[in-house]
């Protein structure tokens, strides 16, 4: 059994911020980050993009920006948080600066700011197209720096730790993992937990995410009692590149379209402009939808993005990762156009939380992709992502540090809750069977577009493989591999009822056969 002050679960940008500011605000605190892989193999390190800033006050505003996100929204974002996370976004771009990243600049020295689909100025910061695994690179760096700051890799987060307070409701005190290397479990008391652990790509066939991405967090919340939301709201990123077999899929970032890259299909018509007045830089929701529609009229596996008409060696200094990938699989973007398909990328639902970072549970908070703070509403603005996980984590260390006094350690878990270990579960076959059935049922009943006679029929089969589920759970105990089942099941399950109980199309929440998505909502301009 381990005893901290403070327990991080996931080592993306999310929890290794908010493991910096606790561990400075606080020198003599004990920090714990967990990190199921490595803890540079997490999403924030496949992150291409860029994060978006309001920097530039003569060409751009705050006002912009929050009007941009909430149109990308639909208009279900929290007004209030758009603010607060874009007001703040300045202040932890500094941070980052101050723990060594270097942002790309322009020959004058400013920052060389990108535009991505759906904003109305130039505001992305970026490092190449490598931006996530820069930034990761440097918390980790200095996270070695913090010497209250411990990280235990390849541990896997079975189930939080919570005791039932009556009518005060259930408070967490830490978790239980399990050590990847001797299959044991390890106990873990805390006064504050922190849920950082990413997002659940994994759920679909075909996904921007790495392997690591089985929604752990959103699950463990749920099954622990906290409140989710939004979780109707899968983001598939328009272009990843069209590799058969290949997984995860390659990201083709959107920062290639603000750089010029043009989407064309098969007879090479740039088909964007009859979807959108905003071509190839509208929200995601929208192209993803006109990719999928063309790709169904032509019977085609793909489209294009062009990006021949642009100066390839400046496109190669902007993008050596794209670059360098499209020429490993034989297409060269100075003369060929690349080929790409849609693929889950981001959920912009998740464990609900207040501005603070607070979840329904006493003592948890979440951060990152899986919690849903209000921000994205339908449909995430591009590279929001990063800079709402920074807010959230300063905000949060904040409150933590408030409350880390008046906070006691617990030790509430009875026996019975500690599950039995296996080191090798008797049927990887059939753990492998089941997962491959959930990615293709979910791809096939709750993709980019959906219709409810699906997804009525998805939720049954779900809740027929969730019986299926929880008795090898009660079986075999806890590891990795059921462990994550387990998880993808439950956010596949939360995700199809989701989609059941909303009506109507709204951001990426698409039902056929409406012909265009929900337009009642008065979009009053922010000022």
């Amino acid at each position: 059994m381990k005893e901290v002050d403070v327990l991080v679960i996931g080592s993306g940008i999310a929890g290794l911020s908010y493991a910096l500011k606790v561990a400075d605000l606080l020198p003599t605190c004990k920090i714990l980050v967990v990190a199921k892989a490595s803890e540079l193999e997490t999403n924030t390190s496949y992150a291409q993009g860029g994060i978006a800033a309001v920097l530039n006050l003569l060409t751009d505003s705050y006002q912009k920006h929050v009007q941009d996100t909430m149109e990308a929204g639909a208009w279900l974002s929290n007004l209030a948080v758009a603010e607060a996370v874009v007001q703040e976004a300045p202040a932890r771009i500094a941070d980052l600066m101050d723990w060594g990243v270097a942002f790309d600049t322009t020959p004058s020295g400013a920052f060389h700011l990108g535009r991505e689909g759906g904003h109305s100025e130039n505001r992305i910061l970026h490092c190449k197209d490598q931006t996530g695994y820069s930034l990761e690179k440097a918390l980790s760096q200095q996270v070695l720096l913090r010497p209250n700051i411990e990280v235990l890799s390849h541990h896997f987060a079975v189930d939080l730790i919570t005791f039932n307070q009556g009518e005060a409701g259930p408070s967490c005190h830490g978790a239980l993992l399990l050590d990847l290397g001797n299959q044991q479990l390890v106990k873990v008391l805390s006064r504050i937990t922190m849920l950082a652990t990413g997002g659940a790509g994994q759920v679909y066939q075909a996904t921007t995410n790495p392997v690591i991405a089985t929604g752990d967090g959103v699950a463990m919340a749920h099954r622990a009692g906290a409140t989710v939301e939004h979780l109707e709201f899968v983001q598939f990123h328009p272009t990843a590149l069209y590799h058969p077999g290949e997984k995860p899929s390659f990201l083709v970032s959107e920062a290639v379209r603000g750089f010029g890259g043009i989407l064309r299909n098969a007879a090479g018509e740039a088909f964007m402009v009859r979807y959108d007045s905003r071509g190839c830089l509208a929200p995601r929701d929208i192209v993803a939808r006109a990719i999928e529609a063309e790709m169904k009229k032509e019977q085609a596996v793909c489209m294009f993005l062009d990006v021949t008409h642009l100066d390839s060696d400046d496109f190669a200094a902007h993008f050596p990762t794209i670059y360098q990938k499209c020429l490993s699989i034989g297409v060269d973007p100075a003369r060929q156009c690349i080929p790409v398909v849609p693929a889950a990328h981001y959920f912009c639902g998740g464990v609900t939380t207040d501005a603070w970072g607070r979840t329904s549970i006493q003592h948890l908070y979440a951060s990152g992709e899986c919690a849903c703070t209000g921000l994205h509403g339908a449909n995430r603005l591009a590279s929001n992502s990063l800079q709402e996980a920074l807010v959230f984590a300063h905000r949060s260390s904040a409150d933590t540090c408030a409350k880390l006094e008046d906070t006691t350690l617990l030790d509430p878990i009875p026996a019975w809750q500690a599950p039995m270990v296996r080191s090798q579960p008797e049927n990887l076959s059939q753990i492998s069977r089941i997962r491959e059935k959930i990615q293709a049922m979910m791809s096939q009943g709750a993709g980019i577009v959906r219709c409810i006679e699906e997804l009525t029929e998805l939720h049954q089969k779900l809740s027929q493989l969730a019986i299926e589920v929880e008795a090898m759970v009660r079986k075999y105990g806890a590891s990795l591999e059921l462990g994550e089942l387990n998880n993808l099941r439950t956010v596949a399950q939360l995700v199809t009822d989701a989609a059941l109980s909303r009506k109507e199309s709204i951001g990426l929440h698409y039902l056929a056969p409406d012909p265009v998505p929900l337009q009642a909502i008065d979009r009053i301009a922010i000022v």
